[in-house]
């Protein structure tokens, strides 16, 4: 049965792509903001993202894509934001408050924004007065290329308001999609940040040479690691081996997919961190994030070890080599 609410993806990345696929088996036109005026038109010639997951083809009976943004979030109620951290200020932040009145936020962003220090939910909170109750965070483990190949993935809903998660949730299951949901929004965002970190700190080691044994040994550690901040930042009772939380680290420090473990294995290999990301292409959040959570750490004074070493060595230009051989004699 299909939903009738009106929902809108801003974002025309990989990720967006992929949620409006899913969002078009439920959904009876899906609103999509795109950025860049050849993707709006390579989609409405030959039904797919010219640049991103291309095999994705889409329904254009039930889609409606704009360059304008103010014009899909004024024909959507539910706006599912898809645009990288680093860039989400820039594209939304001149908006009026009052554009946001009586919509709901959903956020597919697995970042913190770099200017400001705020994690997404914070954010749409403090600068557009959106209540967290109308506010919904998704998260995986999941990779938009598996999506993309219809595989398996299971998603996660966190919101306050447990009925809004539940209806998010209902709506972006389908057959190859389960879905789940959460109260927990900050340890999700906060998880999904530092995720990021520890998949590029996981990309060094591989790129200088370390194996899998001594790899096993660091996630066990960015786990403790992620476990000790969220707890300080936002102290209530949660399991991080829940997928939200470890499978989620997981699928972006291991995977072939993952940007930041691509990023991080660049930079382990001798890649300045410009010429890494020059020769991407594309964004791996976890630089950002390794900057943010540093400046936020200030403040809470938590023992990251793995974190800070990927801060001294992609802030402040000290040898892979070297920092991760220091690191090597904390981990345990």
């Amino acid at each position: 049965m299909e939903n009738s609410e009106k929902y809108a993806v801003i974002g025309s990345g990989s990720w967006a792509t992929a949620l409006v696929k899913i969002l078009q088996n439920s959904v009876e036109c899906v609103n999509w903001w795109v950025r860049e005026p050849e993707v709006k038109e390579a989609v409405e010639k030959f039904h797919h993202n010219p640049f991103y997951l291309s095999s994705v083809e889409f329904q254009l009976d039930k889609l409606h894509i704009s360059n304008d943004i103010e014009e899909i979030i004024n024909q959507s109620t539910h706006l599912l934001f898809v645009i990288p951290a680093a860039f989400l200020n820039d594209a939304i932040g001149e908006l009026p408050k009052e554009i946001f009145k009586g919509k709901k936020i959903l956020s597919a962003i697995k970042g913190i924004i770099p200017s400001k220090n705020l994690i997404i939910a914070d954010y749409f909170n403090q600068q557009f007065d959106v209540d967290f109750q109308d506010i919904c965070i998704v998260s995986g483990p999941s990779h938009a290329e598996e999506i993309a190949l219809e595989k398996l993935t299971y998603l996660t809903v966190a919101s306050q308001n447990n009925s809004y998660a539940e209806s998010v949730a209902s709506t972006l299951a389908c057959r190859y999609v389960k879905t789940s949901t959460s109260d927990d929004i900050y340890g999700t965002e906060y998880a999904s940040v530092l995720k990021n970190i520890y998949a590029i700190a996981a990309g060094v080691c591989k790129g200088l040479g370390y194996g899998d044994n001594f790899l096993a040994v660091l996630i066990s550690n960015a786990l403790q690691e992620m476990e000790r901040f969220i707890a300080v930042v936002h102290p209530i009772n949660r399991e991080l081996t829940n997928s939200v939380y470890l499978g989620d680290l997981m699928v972006t420090a291991y995977s072939q997919f993952s940007r930041n473990r691509t990023f991080g294995t660049m930079i382990g290999s001798g890649y300045s961190v410009k010429s890494a990301q020059l020769e991407m292409k594309m964004i791996a959040e976890g630089y950002y994030a390794c900057k943010c959570i540093h400046i936020i750490n200030e403040n809470y004074k938590v023992d990251l070890p793995i974190a800070d070493a990927m801060y001294n060595i992609i802030y402040e230009n000290i040898s892979p080599f070297i920092e991760i051989k220091i690191l090597s004699d904390r981990l345990k």
